[in-house]
């Protein structure tokens, strides 16, 4: 069956469902796991006559401490599950992307992701990075309601 599962996770409530969803089927078929979160690239806003400004520097130290944050929760869920896990931090990348470049990077042979993450009213409909990843690869996909 399943030798290496990827898992997304942005950090929402509901990727921890497919964390733990992911979890539990690795150790039912005794597959190893690796826990992809992808940081997209920073882009700059304007609102009114004032630039929002925040340093470039400042975006990736932040970026990187949130992204250690989320993956250091799924080691630890996946130590307590008992399940082999590495986690991995895709930078510069759109969701999407930074999920299929990782599946085929780290030789995956199923992605496990939830259907929708924070983004606002893509809560309501199967999210646009979800539906991105079934309609670009080849290998299969468990989304996590």
């Amino acid at each position: 069956m399943y030798k290496h599962i990827l898992v997304a996770t942005d950090g929402s409530d509901f990727a921890a469902k497919a964390i733990t969803t992911g979890l539990e089927l690795a150790k039912c078929v005794g597959a190893k796991v690796t826990v992809v979160t992808v940081t997209e690239p920073w882009r700059g806003r304007l609102t009114g006559e004032a630039a929002f400004g925040f340093p470039t520097g400042d975006f990736e130290k932040f970026a990187d401490a949130q992204a250690q944050q989320i993956l250091d929760k799924a080691r630890k869920a996946a130590s307590e599950a008992g399940v082999e896990c590495n986690a991995l931090h895709v930078r510069e990348h759109h969701p999407a992307e930074g999920v299929l470049d990782a599946a085929q990077q780290t030789g995956c042979d199923l992605i496990v992701m939830a259907s929708h993450g924070r983004r606002g009213l893509g809560r309501l409909l199967l999210g646009s990075e979800t539906v991105r990843v079934l309609t670009q690869t080849h290998i299969p996909v468990l989304v996590c309601r």
